[in-house]
């Protein structure tokens, strides 16, 4: 086998400045110091004929070329890995360790509890940090920094290769108003929809949503009573009032104020949500951390 002169700790060196986007870092995971990893990247860039990594302001910005390569170099590393290196046994019930996890609102009150008592039964030394995030690309960012090990939240906008996710958990919308609410007894028609005074569930502040947008597309418009940032307020501000939201269906069923409300399926179509486990590609392969992301899984899969 010839590989033309490449040492392959070249390719080690690429995929960790492809994780971390900083030289420093990047030497850090490898295990060499800052130097050795610019010279590294300075023998890459010959090797390859393209620079490959552009500095800016928030890091190293991969090119064309480099994002072509991450993935096949990234595949070849781990086979190598998997061939060579056996991995630590991971027991769940006898080890002591923190994970540190990044949860948005929905899935911190859908999900979390059950997560919790499975972990409680499951791997008794094992304890949770958990951190908050709106911006569905913070958690991007928390990732990077090594600040959480995995994320649970709406797909971020743009991964580059380095962030890993996929689908846990879906949702759909219902419209909600009070049981005693005249249009219990009418029917949730574009009609009585459009008569209603509705709350906007908006974490940006923001007069326009989802629903607002899918309205529009039909030439309607609805009436707004009430905006505000926090989801899980808003079913029992619906039961006490002749209000009516538009939320997603486990945050009315999971609702204190639940018996006190009727759903209708929303008179205009609503996309799907869907929400994602998102962790760094650096810790794809962590016996500890695929016992986590599998534990996550399995547990949105029982909802």
């Amino acid at each position: 086998m010839d590989f033309h002169g490449i040492d392959l700790n070249l390719l080690a060196a690429f995929d960790a400045l492809m994780s971390e986007r900083n030289v420093t870092r990047a030497a850090t995971q490898v295990g060499v110091s800052q130097p050795a990893m610019s010279a590294a990247l300075s023998r890459l860039r010959k090797l390859c004929g393209d620079p490959l990594f552009l500095r800016s302001a928030d890091g190293l910005i991969p090119t064309p070329r480099a994002r072509d390569l991450a993935e096949p170099v990234s595949q070849a590393l781990r086979q190598i890995e998997s061939a060579l290196v056996k991995k630590p046994e991971f027991v769940p019930g006898e080890t002591s360790l923190t994970f540190k996890l990044g949860v948005s609102d929905y899935p911190a009150f859908v999900l979390l509890p059950s997560l919790l008592q499975a972990l409680e039964k499951e791997a008794p030394g094992v304890s949770l940090n958990v951190y908050a995030f709106n911006d569905r690309d913070h958690a991007v960012d928390l990732l990077d920094a090594g600040a959480i090990d995995a994320a649970i939240g709406v797909p971020p906008t743009h991964t580059d290769g380095r962030i890993l996710t996929r689908p846990v958990l879906r949702d759909e919308f219902v419209t909600i108003v009070a049981t005693d609410h005249p249009a219990t007894r009418r029917g949730m028609t574009m009609k009585t929809y459009l008569e209603l005074r509705h709350v906007l569930i908006s974490p940006e502040g923001e007069m326009y949503g989802v629903v607002d947008q899918a309205l529009a597309q039909q030439r309607n418009k609805r009436k707004l009573a009430l905006t505000l940032p926090q989801m899980f307020a808003v079913p029992d501000i619906v039961a006490r009032t002749n209000m009516a939201a538009t939320v997603l269906k486990r945050v009315a069923l999971n609702s204190p104020a639940s018996h006190r409300l009727a759903l209708f399926p929303p008179p205009v179509t609503l996309p799907e949500v869907v929400f994602d486990l998102i962790w760094h590609r650096r810790s794809d392969s962590h016996p500890a951390q695929e016992w986590l992301r599998g534990l996550i899984s399995e547990q949105a899969e029982l909802l």
